[in-house]
């Protein structure tokens, strides 16, 4: 197993888990206030809240390593870009509200920078390994 160490990359990692966690709470904790606002049901909210937690502690422990290995990290990576098409893939099957349709679109756009971050910091992370193996 190739593995690699980078302080940049386990921050992004962090702020990554940071950011989960956070949602995840406020969508277990506000799911029925959070519906009433978006027109997105209970339930979604609720479950999309309750798989952030993990998520989030994956994120942090592989950011906590200290030597993330090239799968743990892509593992981050194809997630957050599954959590991007799983929110759009929402369109199909929910009808939001304006403000619904605003908050699906932020919080996949703010995945999809930190999945851009990450594989950045894995792209410069893995390049310097090898210019330097």
């Amino acid at each position: 197993m190739t593995t690699y160490n980078s302080r940049g990359l386990a921050r992004i990692l962090n702020l990554d888990a940071a950011t989960c966690a956070a949602m995840g709470m406020l969508l277990l904790l506000a799911a029925g206030p959070i519906a009433g606002i978006t027109a997105i049901p209970v339930m979604v909210l609720f479950w999309a809240g309750a798989l952030l937690i993990p998520i989030a502690v994956y994120m942090a422990l592989v950011a906590r390593a200290g030597t993330a290995s090239a799968l743990a990290v892509w593992l981050v990576i194809l997630g957050n870009l599954g959590w991007i098409a799983a929110s759009l893939a929402l369109f199909g099957l929910i009808a939001p509200n304006g403000t619904g349709t605003a908050l699906i679109l932020a919080q996949a756009l703010v995945v999809g920078v930190l999945a851009w971050l990450e594989y950045r910091a894995w792209r410069d992370v893995s390049s310097r390994n090898h210019t330097t193996a």
